[in-house]
């Protein structure tokens, strides 16, 4: 009785999954296509080229991402892809350019210092020349005091890290399979997570109030872990038309910022020269995204879609080749390689690249909100039922090894049939879990199947996310080329197949995981 009622079980929970995955067509023929233009005939090398070298970063509502923008348009039009358009989303702020940014030490001595202002900071209107003065978040109430004096002065925030990081790790990896193995949530954390960071973030923007009131020049931060000359130039003024002049801010190079400091502890006078420009546009504050379409061809499908897409923007201390010029030009090659294919997709295959992504997926949101549904409170529209799925690629340049199911184990045994043609390209690897914040997130907060692929790290943590080092020289075009042939594949299957992909329950709608940030 026992052994029957387990089998009675197992055949109740597990073989639908197995019918499921012997069922599942694989297109051998398409796929053989797929691989021979997106393996051998592939134009990404000259597509991160001008979305990085010629464009320039690509910080939203920049200079740098409308020169982007507008390139994308042209290159998407001239593939012949349907609905080709900047879409505005809303309201995002202003837009702000650096134009000059040169600090040096003059005493005790010359010498040049690596150095980016925050981005949407002010600049300084004209060469600077002055001392320099150490102060900790601890001296709040001596310099409220005035016992301690700023006036004038250039000044450095000081934390406890006084010394760089080892160097006997590579920067660079691939995933092993006891990687796979022991993978679980990446980069996944909740709102009560974040929390604790708008203590801290308000905090921080209070003391530098309180340095800007005291007469402070300039505001000099340390990079938050970097070495070797690289830095995060990922700190942010605020981009809102509405917000009054500010103090000029910069983030140093770790090692040139603990040299100051060590300067200063030992008692020797230290000046610096500074000029930063910077230019702020706002003469239009809308936010836009870049859309694309195949359209399907179906007529009991093709208003159904499969969405595919990538943050088209970046920050300002390269080129954000790897975050994300990788993903945006991947997306872009998979509808090139699938209109050159000359396929007739039963539904629509739609691609939006992505702008404010750096500042909480502000596009993804704002263009699932108008077209799908609220994720705050869940009130969906009726487009949100006709998407089938949406692919996203934005952990960095590393080949495809697989693909994270968000939590979602009905696509399991559809995405290990769509997977296994592509083993001898190295991606196998199916991850039940959710991964990080990016904008797949926001689809899969309205209920759609939204889905991150799994990437080989390379050195996108340890060297370019962010940094000064994000620029073309660090893409592997090999592994971008094997991650769009694969996307393709996934496209054309989901945009073929007769259901759309099963989804999960809906998701309860709760606050912005972003908001406030």
């Amino acid at each position: 009785m026992r052994l029957r009622l387990l089998s009675l079980v197992f055949i109740t929970l597990f073989l639908p999954l197995i019918l499921l995955s012997q069922e599942e067509p694989v297109d051998a023929a398409m796929n053989q296509k797929i691989r021979e233009e997106g393996l051998h005939h592939s134009q990404l090398s000259s597509i991160t080229h001008y979305l990085t070298d010629v464009s320039g970063p690509r910080l939203t509502n920049s200079p740098g991402y409308l020169r982007a923008s507008q390139w994308a348009v042209n290159a998407l039009q001239k593939w012949k892809l349907s609905n080709v358009k900047r879409e505005p989303w809303g309201e995002f702020g202003k837009g702000w350019d650096m134009q000059l940014c040169t600090v040096a030490l003059q005493q005790p001595y010359y010498h040049p210092i690596i150095a980016f202002p925050y981005a949407w900071s002010y600049g300084t209107s004209g060469p600077l020349s002055a001392g320099a003065i150490a102060v900790s978040y601890e001296d709040s109430v001596a310099i409220r005091t005035n016992k301690i004096n700023l006036k004038g002065k250039f000044v450095l925030i000081t934390d406890t890290i006084t010394a760089i990081g080892g160097a006997f790790k590579p920067d660079a990896r691939r995933y092993t399979d006891s990687d796979f193995a022991n993978m679980k949530d990446e980069f996944w954390v909740t709102r009560e997570e974040l929390e604790p960071y708008l203590d801290i973030i308000k905090t921080k923007d209070l003391f530098i109030k309180l340095l800007q009131q005291k007469g402070a020049l300039v505001i000099i931060t340390k990079d938050h872990g970097a070495k070797d000359g690289t830095i995060h130039a990922d700190a942010m003024d605020s981009y809102s038309a509405s917000v009054v002049k500010g103090i000029p801010k910069l983030v140093c190079s770790t090692e040139d910022f603990l040299r100051i400091q060590r300067l200063l502890a030992s008692g020797i006078g230290v000046q610096l020269g500074i000029n930063i420009q910077t230019k702020f546009i706002a003469t239009d504050l809308n936010g836009y995204n870049v859309v694309a379409e195949i359209p399907g061809t179906d007529p009991l499908l093709k208003n159904e879609l499969v969405m595919i897409g990538g943050h088209f923007d970046s920050w300002y201390g390269g080129t954000g080749a790897t975050d994300n010029a990788a993903g945006s030009a991947v997306m872009m090659e998979v509808m090139r390689i699938l209109k050159t294919l000359g396929i007739q997709p039963r539904r629509t295959i739609r691609m939006v690249l992505w702008g404010a992504e750096e500042q909480g997926l502000v596009g993804s949101y704002q263009y699932v909100k108008n077209h799908f549904g609220d994720p705050v409170t869940m009130q969906l529209k009726a487009d949100q039922a006709k998407v089938s799925a949406y692919y996203n690629l934005d952990n960095g340049s590393g080949k495809i090894r697989g693909i994270y199911l968000q939590e979602n184990e009905l696509v399991r045994p559809i995405f290990k049939k769509w997977l296994e043609p592509f083993a001898d390209l190295g991606a196998t690897a199916i991850n039940p879990h959710n991964t990080g914040e990016t904008d797949h997130y926001t689809f899969d907060r309205v209920g759609i199947p939204g889905f991150q692929f799994i990437q080989d790290p390379l050195e996108y943590l340890t060297r370019t996310h962010h940094t000064n080092m994000d620029v073309y020289d660090h893409l592997s075009i090999p592994d971008l080329q094997q991650a769009a042939t694969i996307i393709a594949s996934f496209v054309y299957h989901t945009a073929m197949r007769t259901e759309k992909i099963p989804r999960k329950s809906l998701p309860k709608g709760e606050k912005w995981l972003f908001e406030g940030f």
